[in-house]
C-alpha cells in the first residue's frame, strides 16, 4: 500500500530521536511504498543533513511553515491566474473564517470534556456562555463550527491561491476583533489590543499554512489524494494535511504522538514573551485543532499512558486509542556489560541540560549522598537543551556545584578535584552514549517535567539500576525495575541513591530486570511489528476509494480483483494466465467468485470431469466420496484438484 508519512520538524532532513524513529519505521516496513510530506520551521530545510532513504520511499515533499510559501509549492488551481480575491472569495472567506474564529475564541457553556480549561478558555467558575433561555452552545456545536470553518477555508484554498493574503488581511483582523470583544469571548481575550490581534492573525496564518500547499492533488495526480493511508507522526500542523486528505478523499488517518503536541505548545507559550490574550487565543486554536484531529483519526497511537491521558482529556475516544511504545535501537547497547556486583560509587545523569531537568535538586541530593558515601562521585553528561534558558541554567549549575563541593586534594602536592563533573558525549572521557551509561553504577533522573524518558530506557538497555522522579511516563517505563521518588524532593532522591550505592547485589538484580523489560517492550522490532499490523487493520476497514484502486472507465473499482499468484513471476504467473485462457466464454472464473458461495450451486460444464474440450477441470466441483470414505471418482481413482 502507499503510505503518506506526515512529519513536522524536519524528517528526513534533520536529526534527533523523533526523526530517527521515523527512519527506523520506514526501513522496517519494506513491504509498503512511502511518500514523505515534511513541514519545518526552517526556511531552507533542504540544505540540512538528510537521512539515507530506502528505495521504497517514492517521493519527498517539503515545505516551511514560514511567512512565505515558495511559488513552486503553492496551489496552481485557480479561477484566473494572477487574479486577486474578488467579492465572492472574500464573502466565502468571511463565512469560513468567522466560523473558525467563533469556535475557538469563545468560551463553552461548560468546562467541556476535559472538565477544566483544555483550550485556555473558561473554567467551571466562569459564567454561562449564553443567557438563560437561549440555545446551549455546547462543545459539540463549537467543534462543528470549527470543522465547518476549517474545511471551508481548505476548499477556498483549492480554488484560489490567495488564502495566505486573506488570513493576514484587514477583514481577518476585524472578524477576530468581533469575536474577542463579543459577549461569549474567552475571558483572557477581552483585553486584546490591535497589536495582539495582529499577532494572533500572524499565528493563524502560520498554523493554517498547510491549507495552501499543493500536496493533495485530485485523486489521480500524485499527492495525498492517491495514498491509501496518511500517517501523521505528531499532532498539530503535521496532522492538518491528513485531515484535508480525509475530508476530500476519505483517506484514513493514523496519528502517532510520542510527545503530545498540544502539551508542548502549552509549555512553550507559558515561557513566551507574548501577551496573555495572544497566548490564550493561540492555545485555544491548538486545542480545537487537536480535538478535530482526534475526532477524525481512524486510530490514535500514543507512546505511553501519560500521553494517552492528555489525549482523552482533549476529547479523544478511548475506543480509538492504542498505546504503542517508541521503538529504540537496542544494538548499540548490547555490548555494555551487566551491572557487576562491585563497589562502584558513581552516579550518572544523562540528558539535555535545561530547567525542566531540575539539576539543582540533584546537586543538593548529592550533597546528602556524600555524607553517607564520602567516595561517591556524580557525572552530569549532556549538552545544552533547546530551552532558551538552558545556557544560563547550565552556568548556574556549574556555580552551584563549585559552591557545594569545593575542589578536594589528597595532600598539599596534588591538584584538587571536584566530585561533580560536567561532560558531553563525544569528549575523550565519554566517546559514546554507551560509555556514558557504562561508567556509572546507578543512573539518576531528576526531572520535574518529562514525556517519554528515553534516557531511562537507554539505561535499562545497558542493564543499569535507576533512581528517578515520578514525572511523565517514568513509572510506566520503569515498572518494578528501579526506584521512583517524588519530584522536587532532594532528601528522597538522596536516600534512594544511597540505598543502591550501598547494595551492589540489589543493583545487579535491578539492572538485569531492567534490561529484560526494555528488550521486551521498547525495541524497534516491537514498534515496527505493531505498526505493520495497524496499517493492515486500518486499510482492511477502509472503503474502496477510486483514488486508491481505480478501475476501467465506467467500471467500479474492485480491490483484490486479481489473485496474489498473478503477481509472482515464474510458473505461477504462467499457470494463472493459462487458467484464465481456458475459462469458457461467458463463464465467471472460479477465483472471481465469492468465497462463501456454495460450490454445489456452481454450473459445471459438460466433460469437466474427464478434462472436457478445454482440458481443464473445474476445481470447484463437489467432491465425491467413495465407500472407503476417501474422495474418489467412480473408478476409485482420486481426481487431481479435488482437495
Amino acid at each position: 500500500m502507499r503510505i503518506g508519512l506526515l512529519t513536522e520538524g524536519g524528517y528526513p532532513y534533520a536529526s534527533g530521536e523523533a526523526h530517527a524513529w521515523c527512519d527506523r519505521l520506514v526501513h522496517g516496513l519494506t513491504g509498503h511504498d512511502f511518500e514523505v510530506y515534511a513541514l519545518s520551521a526552517e526556511p531552507r530545510q533542504e540544505a540540512l543533513p538528510r537521512y539515507e532513504l530506502p528505495h521504497h520511499v517514492r517521493l519527498v515533499h517539503s515545505a516551511p511553515l514560514g511567512d512565505d510559501v515558495p511559488a513552486g509549492r503553492r496551489r496552481t488551481r485557480e479561477p484566473r491566474k494572477g487574479r486577486t480575491p474578488g467579492r465572492r472569495e472574500r464573502r466565502r472567506f468571511a463565512e469560513s473564517f468567522g466560523a473558525l474564529v467563533s469556535a475557538f475564541a469563545t468560551a463553552p457553556a461548560t468546562g467541556g470534556p476535559a472538565g477544566g480549561t483544555p483550550h485556555g478558555g473558561a473554567s467551571a467558575d466562569d459564567p454561562p456562555a449564553v443567557p438563560a433561555g437561549a440555545p446551549d452552545r455546547s462543545v459539540t456545536s463549537k467543534a462543528d463550527r470549527f470543522a465547518s470553518g476549517l474545511y471551508g477555508l481548505a476548499e477556498l484554498a483549492r480554488e484560489h491561491r490567495g488564502l495566505p493574503a486573506l488570513l493576514r488581511s484587514e477583514d481577518a483582523v476585524r472578524l477576530l476583533e468581533s469575536a474577542c470583544h463579543g459577549p461569549h469571548a474567552l475571558p483572557a481575550a477581552h483585553g486584546a489590543q490591535v497589536d495582539d490581534l495582529l499577532a494572533v492573525t500572524a499565528g493563524l496564518a502560520r498554523a493554517l499554512r498547510p491549507l495552501s500547499l499543493d500536496w493533495y492533488g485530485d485523486g489521480r495526480a500524485p499527492g495525498l489524494g492517491g495514498v491509501d493511508l496518511c500517517h501523521a507522526t505528531s499532532g498539530g500542523a503535521a496532522a492538518l494535511p491528513g485531515l484535508l486528505a480525509k475530508h476530500f478523499f476519505a483517506t484514513p488517518l493514523l496519528v502517532t504522538e510520542y510527545g503530545v503536541r498540544l502539551r508542548e505548545h502549552y509549555l512553550a507559550r507559558a515561557a513566551s514573551p507574548l501577551s496573555a490574550p495572544v497566548r490564550a487565543l493561540l492555545a485555544a486554536l491548538q486545542g480545537a485543532l487537536a480535538a478535530e484531529t482526534y475526532a477524525q483519526a481512524a486510530l490514535v497511537t500514543p507512546g505511553n499512558t501519560h500521553a494517552r491521558r492528555w489525549q482523552e482529556r482533549c476529547g479523544a475516544d478511548r475506543a480509538r486509542l492504542r498505546t504503542v511504545h517508541p521503538g529504540m535501537d537496542a544494538a548499540p547497547f548490547a555490548a555494555v556489560a551487566d551491572a557487576a556486583a562491585d563497589d562502584s560509587k558513581t552516579l550518572v545523569w544523562v540528558g539535555s541540560v535545561e530547567p525542566a531537568k531540575d539539576l539543582f535538586a540533584l546537586l543538593h541530593a548529592f550533597a546528602e549522598v556524600r555524607r553517607a558515601e564520602p567516595e561517591a562521585t556524580l557525572r552530569i553528561i549532556g549538552g545544552v537543551g533547546r530551552d532558551p534558558q538552558a545556557p544560563g541554567y547550565l552556568a548556574h549549575c556549574r556555580a552551584l556545584a563549585a559552591q557545594l563541593f569545593p575542589d578536594e586534594a589528597a595532600d598539599a602536592r596534588t591538584v584538587g578535584e571536584n566530585p561533580v563533573s560536567f561532560e558531553e558525549i563525544g569528549s575523550p572521557e565519554v566517546p559514546s552514549l554507551e560509555d556514558a551509561y557504562a561508567s556509572g553504577a546507578v543512573v539518576v533522573s531528576s526531572s520535574v517535567i518529562e514525556g517519554f524518558p528515553r534516557s531511562l530506557v537507554e539505561a535499562m538497555l545497558c542493564g543499569r539500576a535507576t533512581v528517578s522522579t515520578d514525572a511523565g511516563a517514568v513509572c510506566e517505563v520503569i515498572g518494578g525495575t528501579g526506584l521512583v521518588v517524588p519530584p522536587r524532593n532532594p532528601r528522597a532522591l538522596a536516600e534512594a541513591c544511597t540505598a543502591l550505592l550501598g547494595d551492589p547485589d540489589r543493583r545487579a538484580r535491578l539492572g538485569a530486570a531492567a534490561r529484560a523489560r526494555a528488550l521486551e517492550l521498547f525495541t524497534v522490532e516491537q514498534n515496527v511489528a505493531a505498526f505493520r499490523g495497524i496499517y493492515l487493520e486500518l486499510i482492511s476497514h477502509a472503503p474502496a476509494r477510486p483514488a486508491a484502486c481505480p478501475g476501467r472507465e465506467g467500471v467500479p473499482p474492485q480491490p483484490f480483483a486479481r489473485p496474489a499468484e498473478s503477481h509472482v513471476p515464474g510458473r505461477w504467473a504462467a499457470t494463472d494466465a493459462a487458467a484464465r485462457a481456458a475459462v469458457p466464454a461467458g463463464r465467471t472464473p472460479s477465483w472471481a467468485l465469492p468465497a462463501q458461495e456454495p460450490a454445489a450451486a456452481l454450473p459445471v460444464p459438460a466433460g469437466a470431469e474427464s478434462g472436457g474440450a478445454a482440458g481443464v477441470r473445474d476445481v470447484r466441483q463437489p467432491v465425491r466420496w467413495g465407500a472407503t470414505g476417501d474422495p474418489t471418482g467412480a473408478t476409485g481413482v482420486k481426481e487431481a484438484g479435488q482437495w
